[in-house]
């Protein structure tokens, strides 16, 4: 039994390997030094800036708002917003299911102003039951959820800062 799914195992890592599958790796940036434009106090700019300094020792994350033109590239925060929509109701017209949203509006350009990823906007959106009895609790799933939101978000800007080519 054992010696079959041994066998079985190891005649299914071949096909995995024709196919193209690989784990995804480190993030390779086309650029050395990124500035980080967001409004004071963003949370989501914080995490990505923690992510970036993390992910390689390559990439050098500048803050400093005196020194964007020292960067190759400039990141832009425009936008960042938490939505909260009902959309379920009882027969009584009472909120029963919401659905939360984070939309995140970003640009990241050269020093000079030249665009290399135009205005883009991202939206993550979660479905939550809901229930007034239970409301306190309910909040804190919220926050949970936005917080998970935030870091898709996060990972989704780190693919698409990888996929930059050439500047």
């Amino acid at each position: 039994m054992r010696k079959r799914t041994l066998l079985s195992l190891v005649s299914v890592v071949p096909l995995f390997a024709a196919c193209g599958f690989r784990l995804r790796g480190v993030p390779q940036f086309a650029f050395h030094s990124l500035f980080i434009q967001a409004p004071r106090g963003s949370m989501l700019a914080r995490e990505l800036e923690r992510t970036l300094s993390s992910s390689t020792e390559k990439l050098t994350v500048l803050r400093d708002p005196r020194s964007p033109d020292d960067a190759e590239v400039i990141f832009e925060l425009i936008s960042e917003r938490q939505e909260r929509v009902v959309v379920g109701l009882n027969a009584s017209g009472q909120v029963r299911e919401l659905q939360l949203r984070l939309r995140l509006r970003f640009k990241l350009r050269k020093p000079n102003g030249d665009d290399v990823i135009p205005d883009t906007e991202l939206l993550q959106q979660r479905d939550i039951s809901y229930n007034e009895t239970i409301a306190l609790s309910k909040e804190a799933e919220e926050l949970l959820l936005y917080r998970n939101m935030q870091t898709d978000l996060v990972q989704q800007l780190l693919r698409r800062l990888a996929a930059v080519k050439t500047l």
